[in-house]
């Protein structure tokens, strides 16, 4: 009988040790927490990617449409100067954000109209690399329309989550930013009170 009785009391115990450990919920949260926290980390370091996409290719904008201003009313013709000039005054304004030396790639175009203003990609589709043989550099004399456009190589920061953001080869995204305007009449033909 007494053999009976402990093996009552020992499976007796173990059953309350289990439903115990069975209505222990200290642990509950982490294993919850482990479940839901790699989506979690997967959206936000996408978002994270797509947030500082956005905010250089605003600084690029940023800077085509303050440097393209000196083309826009002849300054930057009147003084001569060359692509690296432009170059410069580009990079002067992208608040030290983005590296110039060699991601950053200009293409300034003039056209008889705003309608014949093309809009060609640089990259090559067979390497998905960009194509610098494709940019040019006129920035036209008075009443030319202008279409100035800066180009810029990002690499991308999380290689397995920005790989659907990757429009280049070696995990870069070309980020592109552009203006079309048609200049003043900045003393030449066609300026007010010149023949």
């Amino acid at each position: 009988m007494s053999g009976n009785k402990s093996t009552w009391r020992l499976s007796h115990r173990l059953k309350n040790r289990f439903d115990a450990w069975a209505r222990d919920r200290r642990g509950a949260t982490a294993v919850e927490f482990a479940l839901v926290a790699t989506p979690f980390f997967f959206l936000l370091f996408g978002l994270f990617e797509v947030a500082i996409i956005f905010i250089m290719t605003t600084t690029l904008e940023h800077g085509i449409n303050e440097s393209s201003r000196a083309i826009r009313t002849g300054a930057f013709q009147s003084a001569q100067l060359n692509q690296a000039a432009f170059r410069n005054a580009v990079c002067s304004e992208l608040f030290d954000l983005l590296d110039c030396d060699t991601n950053l790639h200009i293409d300034v175009r003039t056209f008889g109209n705003f309608g014949g203003a093309m809009n060609n990609s640089p990259v090559d589709p067979a390497t998905q690399t960009v194509n610098p043989g494709q940019f040019q550099f006129n920035p036209g004399g008075p009443n030319d329309i202008v279409v100035a456009r800066v180009f810029y190589e990002w690499t991308l920061l999380s290689p397995v989550i920005s790989k659907p953001l990757a429009n280049l080869s070696g995990n870069k995204r070309l980020l592109q930013a552009s203006v079309a305007f048609r200049n003043e009449p900045f003393g030449g033909a066609g300026a007010p009170g010149t023949p």
